[in-house]
């Protein structure tokens, strides 16, 4: 219902039963109205899924693997990895002058930075977890990754002119509807592979949830463990935030909001869990930001948290207790 309702609303008006039509494959009287249901709304729609699923996953990642409720796709410093290398090509104009000259400046060029930044902040930190064994000192360390790039960016921010920096600002309110077919495939094979390496960790998950010693005495592999945990987290967030922006409340809430629905820590069913109801919020978010029959569409960062946020304090509310 929420993909049907997703693909049928947008600033163009188009019946109900045409957009059935349309997906389903009829020809229908309006050419146009098919042009824009599989060229724009259906990949919009399946971004949706990916983005909240792939967010929503990395955020139980991380809130089991350091024990932490705050925990989200954006502690290891990630996603502002993503953000860092979109600034510097898009603000960063003195150092990217040759890509500025070939005309690069794009939507596949600003995936690429992106991925760029997340990947090599990924990479530190596999280097650090390699070198440090503490859990929540690699935690610390993943929040002093994300406050150097924040630094830098606001610097960045600072000599740019407005209109880069505009440029920036409309980046960071994050979107949904900026893919085109390739792209969407490259970030499905992304996400297939995230969550690959997700269920393959749910043992060690479990496990951890009883403390680190617990899980040693089982018998998994630590250090395996986390790596795993880790790289899912980074093809995750950092593969997500590069096509999509930073969107931060799904990683950090849909976890929550499941644990409460389900009443369990049990990653068995956790897992398949946030991917399905990260999708939902992600769609209904959708849905609210386009405003039906408007050109305007409001930034998918703000109403995630607009939609989201009452329905977790209300949940919270209502159990009394926070299951975690």
């Amino acid at each position: 219902m929420c993909l049907i309702a997703n693909i049928s609303l947008g600033s163009v008006s188009i019946p109900f039963s045409e957009t059935v039509k349309a997906i389903l494959g009829s020809e229908l009287n309006n050419g146009s109205w098919s042009y824009i249901v599989w060229n724009y709304r259906v990949p919009k729609a399946l971004t949706a899924i990916l983005v909240g699923g792939g967010l929503a996953l990395s955020g139980l990642l991380m809130q089991t693997l350091f024990r932490n409720p705050l925990a989200g796709p954006f502690v290891l410093g990630i996603s502002s990895g993503a953000s860092l290398g979109a600034a510097l090509l898009i603000m960063g104009a003195s150092l990217f002058s040759g890509f500025y000259a070939i005309g690069m400046i794009g939507d596949i060029s600003l995936a690429i930075a992106s991925s760029i930044g997340s990947f090599l902040v990924l990479l530190v930190v596999v280097i650090v977890a390699y070198r440090i064994k503490d859990t929540m000192a690699l935690l610390i360390i993943g929040l002093m990754f994300g406050s150097i790039t924040a630094a830098v960016v606001s610097v960045l921010s600072y000599f740019t002119d407005a209109e880069k920096l505009q440029q920036y600002i409309y980046w960071s309110f994050g979107s949904v509807g900026n893919l085109t077919w390739q792209q969407l495939v490259i970030l499905l094979a992304i996400v297939f592979i995230g969550v690959i390496l997700s269920v393959l960790s749910i043992k060690a998950l479990n496990s951890l949830l009883l403390g680190e010693t617990y899980a040693r005495s089982l018998g998994v592999d630590l250090k395996k463990s986390r790596y795993l945990i880790i790289a899912a987290t980074g093809l995750l967030a950092g593969g997500i935030t590069a096509f999509a922006g930073p969107i931060a409340f799904i990683g950090l809430a849909v976890p929550h909001l499941t644990r409460q629905i389900f009443n369990t820590t049990d990653h068995r069913i956790l897992v398949p869990a946030v991917l399905i109801y990260g999708a939902i919020l992600m769609l209904i978010c959708d849905t609210v930001a386009q405003l039906p029959n408007s050109a305007n569409v409001l930034p998918i960062n703000a109403i995630t948290s607009i939609v989201g946020a009452p329905v977790v304090i209300w949940l919270l509310v209502r159990k009394k207790k926070m299951i975690f």
